[in-house]
């Protein structure tokens, strides 16, 4: 089990999200526990100008700290501190995969300008979910649990869902569809209506590694089998999956 500690002065923000979908689900299935933990509880002004004529309000590090010391006070062992930050690292599926494996989780949502520097003294390490700027910290800590729920075993009812995630996968994901079987003139993939599973495993392959090659190829991979090689300069040569299949009687 993991316990979440979200330090924000705007606690229902964490606490409206934990009642819905997967999260919601985990905690009550004593997967996770997600705790939220108000600095205005420990100090009543919980920020102040800032020094040198800048700008903004900043957080104070006395009600920061002091909601840590009581997260500290609570746990059996010393907690994993995140603080968000537009500078920290980017967040990725390797992040939260390690992440995963921590018992107690704390993090700290910054406001206005943010936070005093000198509460980086409790601070593990920082996190982005990109380069752009936020308002607060509460939507970076709700990607953080979201993102590391779900890897947890019996989170999710389909175990095969996890492994076939973008970034889990070493490609990207596959495009999905439902009924009906043809949209305002779009039919869906061929593929998906023979029943061969071998056929779609393939089918699913290509649309992988051609998406990964569309929108991320700093992702591609180094270490490729041989069909994964096939496919791959088939794409970059503009080949189609039919074309390929033609070609090479043996896939199917």
């Amino acid at each position: 089990m993991i316990n979440f500690f979200v330090v924000s002065i705007f606690p229902e923000i964490i606490e409206c999200y934990t009642k819905f979908g997967i999260l919601s689900k985990a905690i009550k299935q004593g997967f996770v526990s997600v705790h939220t933990v108000n600095p205005r509880n420990f100090y009543e002004k919980v920020d102040d100008t800032a020094y040198g004529g800048f700008p903004g309000m900043v957080l104070k590090p006395e009600p920061i700290v002091a909601a840590y010391e009581h997260v500290l006070s609570i746990t059996s062992q010393k907690p994993f501190v995140i603080k968000p930050e537009p500078w920290g690292k980017t967040i990725n599926q390797h992040i939260l995969n390690n992440l995963k494996n921590k018992k107690n989780i704390i993090i700290l949502c910054g406001r206005y300008e943010g936070m005093d520097k000198r509460v980086d003294n409790i601070v593990d390490l920082d996190i982005s979910i990109g380069d752009f700027i936020l308002s607060s910290g509460e939507l970076v800590a709700l990607s953080i649990i979201d993102g590391i729920t779900r890897l947890l075993e019996g989170v999710l009812s389909d175990k095969e869902s996890l492994e076939q995630d973008s970034f889990s996968n070493k490609w990207l994901g596959y495009p999905v569809y439902t009924r009906p079987e043809e949209f305002k003139g779009h039919k869906i993939p061929w593929v998906l209506k023979t029943g061969n599973h071998k056929l779609i495993e393939l089918w699913s392959l290509w649309e992988r590694i051609e998406l990964t090659v569309k929108l991320r190829p700093d992702l591609i991979p180094k270490k490729l089998t041989n069909i994964e090689k096939l496919f791959l300069e088939a794409i970059k040569t503009n080949l189609s999956f039919e074309e390929i299949l033609g070609w090479n009687k043996k896939l199917v």
